[in-house]
């Protein structure tokens, strides 16, 4: 047998962007305080992913997908030899230079669900956080939100399922077959009958350089770069002074100034209704100023909202619940549930209700996950 030197070094050094990519994004997604290391990563996936696409058509031989064999039957008798080998039944497989069926299978499944997992990734952030280049359809889809990160999230899973099969059938090939086939994308060598060398031409190493160089950048870029057009919130601060100086004025001279967007109508005007007893305070208000903010919270309060703490508070509190107090609903104590309990009592928090000692431009109506002030 002969040492073919098969894999270009554009190829193994992509191959290992794209796992450190993958693994780092998708990990980080369970983690919002890291959102936008995940996206980062995502972003820096699809890039090298995109050029790859482009090496299909025109990288060296065996990276092409015209040398991809997607044939059927091929696909059916390459995955009985395996399994013939995982049994010791011995069957012997074709040997195939560059991708077999399964492989070949497998890369497009990739390639085509990375951009699904990508482009449903931007159009969850738009419709539910109203962030990025999606944030034109918040407003008309908020209310199906969960909808829409849950197509994420299925593409996203149904990515790893396919890359674990990948890695799993690559394994067989090691260990099983005792196949060359991961050690090549290592080395870039592979066993051939004959002596073959894959060179590239001056284009494909300009090409390569780009790839590469570009995957990298898009990572620098989306980590360094927070207002990005593909990060940046379409978000507007409020000025409540301005809309309603007596709300702004009478409420924040005993606490901090909260969005109106916080509670639904209902509970609004149980709170307004007793404010000889706000929250063991006598906050008492002559009738005619107290109809007035009243009116100025029911026109501005969760029903009337797109935001996500507004849709998720509207629609818990909907169940007949006479809750006032932001923080006794389940969407604060779920948002807040990792949140060093110690934190509330510090001296510059003080406790639970003071959310502008995180949250920075709160009392403009802002919750932007990227304003929470933290240290």
């Amino acid at each position: 047998m002969n040492k073919s030197y098969i894999w270009p070094l554009t190829n193994r050094i992509s191959h290992v962007l794209l796992i450190i990519f993958l693994a780092t994004s998708y990990l980080l997604g369970d983690y919002k305080k890291l959102l936008d290391y995940h996206i980062a990563f995502g972003v820096a996936l699809g890039v090298t992913f995109a050029f790859r696409f482009i090496w299909g058509y025109i990288g060296p031989q065996y990276s092409r997908f015209e040398d991809f064999d997607f044939s059927i039957s091929n696909l059916k008798e390459y995955m009985l030899t395996v399994v013939s080998y995982i049994f010791h039944v011995g069957k012997k497989s074709k040997e195939y230079i560059g991708h077999n069926p399964a492989s070949s299978y497998a890369i497009v499944a990739m390639i085509v669900l990375t951009f699904l997992a990508i482009f449903t990734g931007f159009l969850a952030q738009g419709i539910e956080k109203n962030h990025g280049i999606f944030a034109f359809l918040h407003s008309a889809y908020f209310q199906k939100m969960e909808l829409f990160s849950g197509i994420h999230s299925f593409f996203a899973n149904a990515l790893i399922f396919v890359i674990a099969a990948h890695v799993a059938g690559s394994l067989v090939d090691k260990y099983i077959k005792k196949s060359d086939a991961i050690n090549s994308m290592l080395n870039g060598f592979k066993r051939t009958k004959e002596l073959l060398r894959v060179r590239l031409n001056i284009f494909q190493v300009l090409f390569s350089f780009i790839w590469i160089g570009l995957s990298l950048f898009s990572l620098y870029y989306m980590i360094f770069t927070k207002d990005n057009v593909l990060l940046a919130s379409a978000n507007v601060k409020q000025d409540y002074a301005l809309q309603d100086n007596s709300f702004s004025k009478e409420c924040s001279d005993c606490h901090m100034l909260y969005p109106p967007y916080l509670l639904p109508k209902k509970s609004w005007s149980l709170m307004m209704s007793n404010l000889e007893n706000h929250f063991g305070e006598d906050a008492s208000l002559d009738i005619i100023t107290n109809h007035s903010i009243l009116a100025f919270l029911k026109k501005n309060s969760a029903e009337t909202s797109t935001q996500e703490a507004a849709f998720k508070i509207n629609k818990e509190l909907q169940k007949n619940d006479k809750t006032i107090a932001i923080t006794k609903t389940n969407f604060w104590k779920n948002k807040h549930k990792n949140v060093d309990k110690s934190l509330f009592s510090n001296k510059e928090v003080k406790n639970k209700a003071n959310c502008k000692a995180c949250h920075q431009n709160i009392q403009k109506g802002l919750l932007d996950y990227e304003l929470i002030r933290r240290g």
